[in-house]
């Protein structure tokens, strides 16, 4: 009985000799560990709730005893979280779409005065071309005979040289033939009879035949209006006959005195030095003032004596009638080193009219690279610059047609500037030009060649805004003198005083000038404050939350990346032999290394066999003690 009351340990020594131990055990823990990783994810998310400063998290823990507060915040939760980045993701495909903003600017300064283009809309017969222009005048005038009995007055110089022209006419003629000027019935007459009386000479349509090179493939170029038809088949043959000439100065016949009366620029007289010029195979003679950059007028004050001012003739003379249907002069306001394309831009004075022209200057700036698709100087534009002049928009889209016209048709056209290696359309050389370039144009019209698509706007670009006003000039009772004065300073041979000259006037209206900007409305910063509001509506957080949120999803990853390699190692384990069931060797314990064994307190309880209770000890005990006793 001695011995066992001996081995018997109090039931409160024990457990603080535990307790120490443990305490122990958790501080070599604490001591030898670095980096802290949580043994589950359940313990994670446990220490994440209650611990971060994202408000709502905490209800996940402290209601964890009440299931459905715990399932209705869980919801509520990952609901606003959803929602949040719903609205994140409208933020972000906003920023993504570069939205800008437009800023207008009103600035006050002297104006740097515009170039300004004007045309005689009178071409010439120039002497280089005159003999076959000549020729041609003979063939339209008989074709003009045969389909509409109307005999075209001509010179009698021009018939009395015919017959001399028999031979050299011959070409011309036979060219002309190839491309006939015909008329054709309307698409509902077609199947009607020529002679047919329900076909009126209202009813047919006329144009002129096009054909390719092996004749298998013909069309009719037809116009509703019989002007239109005759004017653009004349302009056809007169355009063949102008690229015939193999130098272009020939055509260079400038005759500014006899067009100007009358230039004066900011009350000061203008000279040869203020302008250019250059031929127009429609418009003819065309000058440009204020085009030299090394010295360009400036606009001391806005007003109509403050500007240019022209007095020109208006009058024809030596013109080619089926060339040029108006009277009067073409003008056109356009940037310095711009191209005038005169048929867009352009408009024209009325003889006997004094035209005032106000002038109010806008520039554009556009954004370029992610916010338009705006060149900067069109380098980066897939289309070669004819033009010697700045990139814009309609200089890169006839560049454009030009190239693709070299490139189908085996030659230039005449209205545009000529690529390298190249020469202009001209049927004695290319037989289906024609042909071609009209096949080409309606496709050029349709973007079927990607002109429009492949040319983009300049992301500077400056345009002038203009409204006119008109008054009758000179009046009736001071037309006398001026065309007296005019006759003797100027030579003026007066033959219309109503029709025979006009008064162009250009000015700005006022100094201000308007500036249209562009600036990214969605920058770094405004995103950045968006997602800030946005998060501090849904949970209230700042930043410190969000890499509260960042440090859970790194120690999400740790903990699976752990648990993984434990299965591994595990799986690893199971693989190796085990030693026989009857052998007591413990080398296998002893050799195993310490990164893979288990913690120390799940080897002794593997070890320690199960003993009875303290509380079963005490009758077996007392019995003993009885039975002592009784012996």
């Amino acid at each position: 009985a001695g011995s066992v009351k001996t081995g018997k340990m109090p039931e409160g020594e024990k457990m603080r000799e535990c307790k120490q131990e443990e305490e122990q055990q958790q501080k070599e823990e604490e001591r030898e560990g670095l980096i802290e990783f949580y043994s589950s994810y359940q313990e994670l998310f446990q220490f994440f709730c209650s611990n971060t400063t994202i408000h709502g998290a905490i209800r996940l823990v402290c209601s964890k005893k009440n299931k459905m507060k715990t399932a209705f915040w869980s919801v509520l939760f990952f609901l606003t979280f959803s929602l949040m980045y719903w609205q994140f993701g409208i933020l972000y495909r906003e920023y993504f779409s570069y939205p800008v903003n437009l800023n207008l600017n009103l600035n006050s300064d002297r104006l740097t005065f515009p170039a300004v283009t004007l045309c005689t809309l009178n071409p010439y017969r120039y002497s280089a071309i005159r003999k076959k222009l000549d020729e041609l005048d003979q063939i339209t005038h008989q074709t003009l005979l045969d389909l509409y009995d109307y005999n075209m007055s001509l010179a009698r110089s021009d018939w009395s040289m015919l017959s001399t022209r028999k031979r050299s006419s011959r070409s011309l003629l036979h060219h002309v033939q190839r491309h006939p000027l015909r008329r054709q019935k309307r698409d509902n007459l077609v199947n009607l009879p020529e002679n047919s009386p329900s076909v009126d000479k209202n009813d047919w349509k006329i144009g002129f035949v096009l054909c390719s090179e092996d004749n298998k493939d013909c069309f009719h170029q037809a116009y509703s209006s019989g002007v239109d038809a005759v004017r653009e088949w004349y302009s056809f043959h007169y355009i063949n006959i102008l690229a015939q000439m193999p130098d272009a100065k020939a055509l260079d016949e400038s005759d500014f005195e006899n067009f100007i009366y009358a230039c004066r620029f900011n009350e000061a007289t203008c000279d040869k030095a203020n302008y250019t010029h250059f031929h127009h195979p429609l418009y003819g003679n065309c000058y440009t003032f204020n085009d030299n950059s090394s010295s360009l007028w400036t606009s001391s004050l806005p007003g109509i004596n403050n500007g240019l001012s022209l007095v020109v003739r208006t009058d024809q003379n030596d013109f080619i009638p089926l060339l040029s249907t108006v009277t009067g002069a073409r003008v056109m306001v356009h940037d310095q080193n711009e191209p005038a394309f005169m048929d867009d831009g352009g408009f024209n004075v009325r003889p006997g009219i004094e035209t005032s022209i106000s002038m109010r200057k806008e520039m554009t700036v556009r954004l370029g690279g992610s916010y338009s698709d705006c060149t900067e100087d069109g380098t980066d534009v897939p289309v070669q610059n004819l033009f010697s002049s700045r990139y814009t928009e309609q200089v890169c889209i006839r560049s454009c047609f030009q190239l693709n016209m070299v490139e189908h048709c085996g030659c230039a056209y005449y209205f545009y500037p000529l690529p390298t290696g190249a020469e202009y359309c001209d049927y004695t050389k290319h037989v289906a030009w024609g042909y071609c370039y009209y096949k080409l144009l309606a496709e050029f019209k349709a973007d079927v060649l990607g002109c429009f698509h492949k040319c983009r706007k300049p992301c500077k670009m400056t345009q002038y805004q203009l409204s006119a006003g008109y008054s009758r000039w000179p009046s009736a009772v001071s037309e006398d003198w001026v065309f007296y004065m005019l006759s003797q300073q100027n030579k003026y041979n007066i033959t219309s005083k109503r029709n025979g000259v006009a008064k162009v006037n250009i000015f700005f209206e006022e100094w201000n000038y308007k500036t249209n900007g562009e600036s990214p409305a969605f920058t770094v910063v405004t995103l950045l404050s968006q997602l800030g509001n946005q998060w501090s509506l849904w949970f209230g957080s700042s930043v410190l939350s969000v890499m509260e949120l960042a440090e859970l999803i790194l120690d999400f990853i740790a903990i699976t990346f752990i648990l993984a390699l434990r299965w591994f190692c595990s799986r690893q384990q199971l693989s190796l032999p085990r030693p026989p069931p009857n052998s007591h060797n413990n080398t296998a314990f002893q050799d195993e290394e310490p990164g893979l064994s288990a913690p120390h307190r799940f080897t002794v309880e593997a070890v320690v066999t199960t003993l009875p209770s303290y509380n079963s000890l005490e009758p077996h005990g007392l019995r003993r003690d009885g039975e002592v006793g009784h012996e």
